[in-house]
């Protein structure tokens, strides 16, 4: 292509000069900056390479996608069904001990708006959580924190035997990745610690900021809530590719 059909994508570089002197081009580029532009490429040449030998070398990990539900306490569970109502299991979850009650209530945020049938996972625990997507807070009228229960927001929860009202009760949970230890060491991660997760499929997305959870009974799953999920248009019949340590 001619010179001036080359200068209409020009971002004045001094690369298509029509004198072709590229030593004379060059030397016109601060030495410092090339030294700085290649190192940062060199950098990122490495680090992708990281990525990808961590992906090939890591099994893959199944997804689990967790619609809006909570967690209670049993003395909360009585106030709502009834004291001595017996807490039934409706189905096992994949975590070992944990389980889908029979049992579900509606809540209520400040619109007054009630979402219904939210059901309660067992088995009873020692604090009372109701894990929303941001689309449900948004319909609830909360702004609940990502995680942090201490800082939750209100919400009312009715039952068929009574309600209650807590102050700090809604959170939207952190995307995290449930593991062994022995997966955390074969990963090599650690509890505590944040990695990055790569969707395949038709609408792929790289996750960052995914929290590593370790117990010794847990096996491997990544859990999203019901946004993140739709967002990669994924349900739990995927698996996910490990990106490395963040």
């Amino acid at each position: 292509m001619d010179s001036e059909g080359i200068k209409s994508y020009c971002q004045d570089c001094g690369a298509c000069s029509t004198d072709n002197n590229i030593d004379r081009v060059i030397n016109n580029f601060d030495s410092n900056l090339i030294d700085a532009i290649a190192e940062e490429v060199s950098r990122t040449l490495q680090a992708e390479a990281g990525m990808v030998s961590t992906k090939l070398q890591a099994p893959l990990i199944p997804l689990g996608v967790s619609n809006r539900h909570l967690h209670l306490r049993k003395d909360t569970f009585e106030m709502l069904f009834g004291f001595g109502t017996e807490f039934e299991v409706y189905r096992d979850l994949f975590e070992p001990g944990e389980f889908a009650s029979k049992h579900s209530v509606t809540i209520v945020g400040a619109k007054m708006r009630p979402i219904q049938n939210v059901r309660i996972l067992g088995p009873f625990r020692d604090y009372d959580q109701v894990e929303v997507s941001l689309s449900d807070a948004i319909n609830l009228g909360i702004n609940p924190p990502i995680g942090d229960l201490s800082k939750g927001a209100p919400l009312t929860l009715i039952g068929p035997k009574g309600s209650i009202y807590r102050e700090h009760i809604a959170i939207i949970a952190n995307r995290h990745v449930h593991m062994s230890p022995r997966d955390a060491e074969q990963y090599g991660v650690k509890d505590g610690d944040y990695c990055k997760i790569r969707i395949p499929g038709i609408k792929p997305v790289v996750l960052e900021n995914v929290l590593i959870r370790t117990n010794q009974s847990w096996k491997l799953m990544l859990h999203l809530d019901t946004d993140d999920a739709n967002a990669a248009h994924v349900r739990c019949d995927t698996e996910v590719e490990f990106y490395g340590k963040m």
